[in-house]
This record gives structure tokens, C-alpha cells and sequence, in this order.
């Protein structure tokens, strides 16, 4: 049973204002444009856009950028908290031009969670100003990307992606979820990397990467994270996580 979300009305932000809430699985967002850009910001969970006809994942310790006018909807299938920073058109003329996938830097999160303890919604003091126009300076800056995980409603691809997102544990191979659709590994291969721009190995840590970060936020053990995920020991999901990110699942706890 999905519930709607409550709409953001009113002028806009005068310049930049901040929202933290928590939603119930299943909230809907429904699709809309507004005349300001929007940093939003998973703090547990992950949330499903719909950008413009495309579809973006956003997990934890990955924003998503909307440009000023972006037509987007949204939809979570688990509980989530969720960060959301309205920003004035004006100040958006240096930010990405499209809708991204940002690497959001530690000082931007920083920032997001002193606003939040003090339950600053829109920063009127010298200093919150001050702290909040570095908070843009780390979205003009921060890394970027079309879509950390890029999805596809590809006939092929479409099925096989959403039951890797619904287990993403499953260790079968390639060659053998090919088997099961009736196709050859070589097609499967060409469709990944023609639609998605990503190797099936590349995606599916990718998966393995987002499902972690949500589990580690929520307080999963490591150990109980690698079983769930298909890793046969800790020592292997641990070795993935550091790869893509640099750090440990400790150290990013």
C-alpha cells in the first residue's frame, strides 16, 4: 500500500532551505517541476526517481542534483530518511546543467547534519549563510555521473535487472541467467554494456554497493551484510566495499 508524500508548496527558497523527513515504505512522490534546483540526499535507505523519463537510484552518501524546472517523480520501496536541499535559481547558474548523480564530499554532509541537529530549515544568522553558500560550493564541486546505477526497460535487461535489485545476493553468472531467458551470454553482454555503459560484473557490484550502504546505515553487522549479499566471508564483501569506495564498512559507519 503506497502513501503520497506531502507537496513542498509556497515561493521559493529565499536562498537556499533545507528539509529532513522520514518516510514510510512505499511513499509516493508525485512527478512536478519547480522554478529552484534540489540536492536530495539519502540518509537511510534508497529512493527510485524518475527524471524526465529516466530512471536514477539514490542511496545513501550519493545525491541527486535537479536543475531548476526538472520534471521528476519519485518512489521508495523501503523505509527512508531523506534530506532535501532547495536551492534559488540564481545560485544554480554555476551547478550542473542536468540531472546528476553527485559524490557528495564529507564537509557537504557535514554541513547537512549541523543544519539538521539544530533544526536550521532556512539559514538567516552571517554564519549558517556562510556555511550554507560552502554547501553549494561542494555541489558545483563534487563528482558527477548521468546515473551511479543506470536501469533499463530493454525486454532482456528490464527482467534480469529487477530481480537482481529484488536479491542482490544472487550469485548466478551470466552464462547462466542467459540460460534462463532463453539467450546467449554474448547478447546479455552486449545489451549491459550498449544500454547501461556497464560491464553485468560492473553493475552488479554496483547493486552490491548500494544495498551495503543502506544496511550499513540502518546498523546490520558486517558479517550478516556479506551473507546477505552472497559473499562467502566478510573479508571478501570488505575487500569490494574498500575497492569502490576507499574505505571500510566500519570507517564509512
Amino acid at each position: 500500500m503506497s502513501t503520497r508524500s506531502p507537496r513542498i508548496e509556497g515561493d521559493p527558497p529565499k536562498p537556499v532551505s533545507f528539509r529532513t523527513e522520514n518516510y514510510r515504505a512505499g511513499t509516493v512522490f508525485p512527478k512536478k517541476s519547480q522554478p529552484w534546483g534540489e540536492l536530495n540526499y539519502a540518509l537511510i535507505g534508497v529512493c527510485e526517481f524518475d527524471i524526465q523519463g529516466m530512471r536514477y537510484l539514490s542511496p545513501p552518501h550519493y545525491a541527486i542534483w535537479l536543475p531548476p524546472d526538472t520534471m521528476h517523480g519519485a518512489y521508495n520501496q523501503h523505509d527512508l530518511r531523506y534530506v532535501t536541499v532547495y536551492i534559488e535559481r540564481a545560485l544554480c547558474a554555476d551547478l550542473p546543467a542536468k540531472p546528476s548523480t553527485l559524490s557528495i564530499s564529507p564537509l557537504l554532509k557535514a554541513i547537512l547534519a549541523d543544519f539538521a541537529a539544530r533544526d536550521v530549515t532556512i539559514p538567516e544568522t552571517a554564519e549558517d549563510l556562510r556555511l550554507a553558500q560552502v554547501l553549494v560550493d561542494q555541489i558545483r564541486l563534487a563528482p558527477q555521473c548521468e546515473s551511479y546505477l543506470p536501469l533499463s526497460d530493454d525486454p532482456l535487461l528490464g527482467p534480469l535487472l529487477s530481480a537482481l535489485q529484488a536479491d542482490p545476493g544472487d550469485r548466478h553468472s551470466l552464462a547462466e541467467w542467459a540460460r534462463r531467458m532463453g539467450t546467449t551470454e554474448r547478447t546479455l553482454s552486449r545489451r549491459f554494456q550498449h544500454d547501461l555503459g556497464l560491464s553485468f560484473n560492473e553493475w552488479r557490484q554496483r547493486l552490491k554497493l548500494v544495498a551495503a550502504l543502506s544496511m550499513i546505515e540502518a546498523g546490520e553487522p558486517v558479517h550478516r551484510i556479506a551473507a546477505q549479499l552472497g559473499y562467502s566471508n566478510a573479508s571478501a564483501f570488505i575487500a569490494m566495499f574498500r575497492r569502490l569506495t576507499g574505505t571500510s564498512p566500519t570507517q564509512m559507519r
